[in-house]
């Protein structure tokens, strides 16, 4: 049996989304899979001061939008010294566990894995080695030798990788989304099992792992304009303290903490409201419209945009009555749900296994 390692990174959960994803595509073709963080791989003291540092960047205004955008976009010297000095951390705990459990295939679904990686090239001669990125435009620390394919999902994103690698094998395919997602409840089972009326407006209201934005309190005004919400706070502990709160105040909003009913919540709703991510996809795939909060900086950006290219979604202030006129507004707009899904997970599977037979070939 075939054996693939996937190499995730827990920043937020967006790369975990698509290693699972991965997993269980690779699961179907009859490959063992494991699945490793590259930030606990960095240790304790490396991973902590890396999320730190993530975060302290997006809590100040333009802070990361310029690291982004000036440095890592650009492959600036800094941005190439942090990469080395992670790289130093990863390679001698991934290279030990590849020793332990010898892989055939890599994917890489996180930036500093993919360098890692790279940098074991040497050491594992016939191991293939597929970079995913599903950034609309993947920064330089994403592009290394020894990369067999990349794997993207607009055209976009392969003239990026191109952009520094002008030789490189790139295959844009459809985004990763988890097999959930592709044969959700329908929109009256999912509301009849969360007790919700079936002909009123509802919204799911979300904004990634982190819980990004004044999710709570737009929450509550949504809830107040007459809108049944469905808030989940990921894994933000006090956002969700908070969500619950607001729904002691306000009986039209459920408040969710970490949830693996993403499927079932959305398929409730009329309308997705939430910030540029992995979440758009699966939205797109339940057949739900979405309602995009700018709260991501930096790749988040650029995201955004695309998916207002891809149609079929709108963009919002994240201040709370902003957000309550453009989900009326955009309520208004959009046609009813579907009865099914709207995307194929045949669709999603022919291109992945091409994809895998190009390495293998």
């Amino acid at each position: 049996m075939p054996r693939a390692l996937l190499l995730s990174g827990s920043l937020g959960a967006g790369h975990d989304v698509v290693a699972e994803a991965c997993a269980a595509s690779l699961g179907g073709h009859g490959w063992s899979t494991q699945t490793l963080d590259a930030m606990r791989l960095l240790g304790r003291v490396g991973a902590t001061g890396g999320e730190a540092v993530f975060r302290g960047m997006l809590a100040v205004p333009g802070l990361f939008d310029a690291f982004h955008f000036a440095a890592l976009r650009t492959g600036s010297p800094l941005a190439l010294l942090a990469d080395a000095a992670a790289r130093r951390r990863l390679v001698p705990r991934l290279r030990a566990s590849l020793d332990a459990s010898p892989a055939d295939l890599v994917i890489s679904v996180f930036a500093t894995g993919a360098a890692a990686v790279s940098g074991l090239a040497d050491r594992y001669p016939d191991l293939s080695h597929v970079v995913f990125c599903t950034d609309v435009t993947p920064h330089r620390l994403w592009v290394h030798p020894h990369v067999d394919l990349y794997l993207v999902t607009s055209a976009a994103a392969e003239a990026a990788v191109r952009r520094f690698q002008p030789e490189a094998r790139v295959l844009v395919i459809p985004p990763a989304v988890r097999p959930g997602f592709y044969r959700p409840p329908t929109q009256a089972r999912a509301r009849a099992q969360l007790g919700l009326p079936p002909a009123e407006r509802c919204v799911l209201l979300m904004s990634g792992a982190w819980g990004l934005g004044p999710v709570a309190a737009a929450a509550e005004a949504l809830g107040d304009a007459g809108v049944h919400v469905l808030a989940v706070a990921g894994r933000n502990g006090r956002l969700e303290r908070r969500l619950r709160a607001v729904a002691q105040r306000q009986p039209r909003v459920r408040a969710f903490g970490f949830s693996n009913a993403i499927p079932a919540l959305m398929a409730a709703s009329d309308l997705v409201i939430t910030s540029s991510g992995d979440t758009c996809a699966e939205a797109r795939t339940v057949g739900r419209s979405l309602l995009l909060l700018d709260v991501v900086p930096g790749h988040g950006r650029d995201n955004l945009q695309h998916e207002l290219e891809l149609g079929d979604a709108a963009v919002t202030s994240p201040r709370p009555a902003d957000l309550v006129r453009s989900a009326l507004a955009t309520m208004d707009r959009i046609k009813p749900a579907p009865a099914g899904p709207v995307r194929s997970l045949a669709q999603w599977e022919t291109a992945f296994s091409s994809a895998l037979a190009t390495v293998r070939s």
